[in-house]
């Protein structure tokens, strides 16, 4: 009911809501961003425990070449962006989960690498808009229990599930997304041993290859979620491949090894460890890695390997592919 509310109120506002309040704290927080631009409820966004920059993102990611690094696991997630003409490059999971953005300008275009942990959402996009180039930080907000980013430029606050700009200047804008899967280290390698690995981060102490939300992916609930459980019967925080507006079982994809369908192709093997299981990332559960290719030419798709909750958030009307 909530939902659909909002959604008439959306249709009849147009591209921005009508004037809303706006919390005390927020303006106080948040002098340059511009309130009265908004396209969601002021009553969706909460507060996730942190104030504005309290999550660090990173402004730089180090890199080198992933045969020399000593520090991580086979088994341990990394997020892997392949660009043309360039080495492939991995974002390790155990540094993003205390930072959960890196800008990085070492790639051949300019890239936002994000991970939120309470989704599972490991999403990178292209951090050009028109002419600028923007620089992202974590906001400290979250929106159905997904990590609400903000630009420097004009402290626009961006949905990262989306890539869409929600409040501010840069309402309706959405970041360009960029194909990138999350696997194990270990097979990043194998594939790329010409492949480049993000160093540990300098200038902060924090305790690197722990996991800080240790027995969240086996947790009833998400985390100041409080939107509807998925259909079907599917646990709020069992993972789905999503490829569009269409999510697969993760569980269904181990069972098969392969699916082809809907004009894509999915695999499936073993060799990861999940991020949010237990304490140590690198010797927590065994998961699985994924692979989504176009059935057609074989190249590799957008998709995320995200919780049930957060697909049925952002995709209500979407489609689930349970056989």
């Amino acid at each position: 009911m909530l939902r659909f509310c909002f959604l008439v109120g959306l249709l009849l506002a147009g591209p921005a809501l009508a004037q809303q309040e706006v919390p005390r704290a927020w303006a106080a927080e948040w002098p340059r961003t511009d309130f009265a631009r908004s396209s969601v409820a002021f009553a969706e966004v909460f507060s996730g425990g942190v104030p504005k920059d309290g999550i660090p993102a990173l402004d730089t990611a180090r890199m080198i070449p992933a045969t020399e690094d000593r520090v991580l696991q086979s088994a341990e997630p990394v997020v892997t962006v392949e660009i043309p003409g360039a080495a492939p490059r991995a974002y390790p999971i155990r540094y993003l989960t205390w930072h959960e953005i890196v800008n990085d300008d070492g790639a051949p275009v300019p890239l936002v690498v994000t991970f939120c942990p309470l989704c599972n959402s490991a999403l990178v996009f292209d951090r050009r808009v028109g002419e600028e180039v923007l620089s992202f930080g974590v906001s400290g907000k979250l929106r159905f229990s997904d990590m609400v980013m903000y630009d420097r430029q004009t402290e626009s606050w961006w949905q990262q599930f989306t890539g869409e700009a929600i409040i501010g200047e840069k309402l309706g804008v959405r970041l360009t997304q960029v194909v990138n899967w999350m696997e194990s280290f270990g097979t990043f390698v194998e594939r790329s041993p010409d492949g480049l690995v993000m160093q540990t981060p300098e200038g902060f102490r924090r305790a690197y290859g722990q996991n800080p939300y240790a027995g969240y992916d086996s947790s009833g609930w998400p985390f100041l979620y409080r939107g509807e459980a998925p259909p079907h019967g599917i646990a709020p925080l069992a993972r789905v491949v999503r490829v569009g507006d269409r999510a697969w079982p993760l569980e269904r994809l181990a069972q098969a090894g392969e699916i082809a369908e809907a004009g894509v192709v999915i695999t499936w093997r073993s060799g990861m460890t999940s991020a949010l299981d237990g304490r140590d990332i690198a010797t927590s559960r065994d998961v699985g890695q994924i692979r989504v290719r176009d059935a057609a030419t074989g190249a590799d798709l957008l998709h995320e390997v995200v919780f049930a909750f957060a697909f049925h958030a952002f995709a209500p009307d979407g489609a689930w592919m349970l056989e």
